[in-house]
């Protein structure tokens, strides 16, 4: 009985050893795939480190971008401000140069008249010749007026159209 009991007890011993070592190589290939995966983590992580670094220099370089835009833009807009101060203090002298050229025109229609009354005077009225010569420059000077005020409308009412 007592082989027995040994035997029984070597077998008992036979099939723990078979257990254990199975166990062990079991645990052994979850160990080595722990480590594959711990290298393919060191990888992703490194390449994860790489990427943030890369991001940050692109972020820098996108800030003094973002400087140079605001700087470009805000001398733009001083510029853009200085031509529109121009360009209104331009229209109101246009203006009054039309309103001077207005008043011309008036003047010269009332002139007009005279001036056909002056021509059917007797020419005894007509040997002053600085009177006519003032006239003369006076009526082209209307004349101009007159083209200078149609033009000036008809770009103002090409303007509102």
């Amino acid at each position: 009985m007592s082989t027995t009991i040994g035997l029984l007890a070597d077998g008992m011993m036979a099939v723990l050893l078979v257990a254990t070592i199975g166990t062990c190589v079991a645990l052994n290939k979850r160990i080595v795939r722990l480590k594959a995966d711990e290298s393919a983590m060191r990888k992703t992580i490194s390449e994860l480190v790489l990427a943030t670094e890369t991001a940050e220099r692109a972020i820098a370089g996108l800030r003094t971008t973002l400087g140079d835009c605001d700087r470009t833009l805000a001398e733009r807009l001083r510029t853009a401000e200085r031509y529109a101060a121009d360009l209104s203090e331009q229209v109101s002298a246009g203006e009054g140069v039309m309103s001077r050229i207005a008043q011309i025109v008036e003047a010269s229609q009332l002139v007009a008249p005279a001036k056909a009354a002056n021509e059917q005077t007797p020419p005894a009225l007509e040997a002053a010749p600085e009177v006519s010569r003032a006239a003369s420059r006076l009526s082209a000077a209307a004349s101009t007026a007159q083209k200078l005020a149609e033009r000036a409308l008809k770009r103002l009412e090409g303007q509102a159209a």
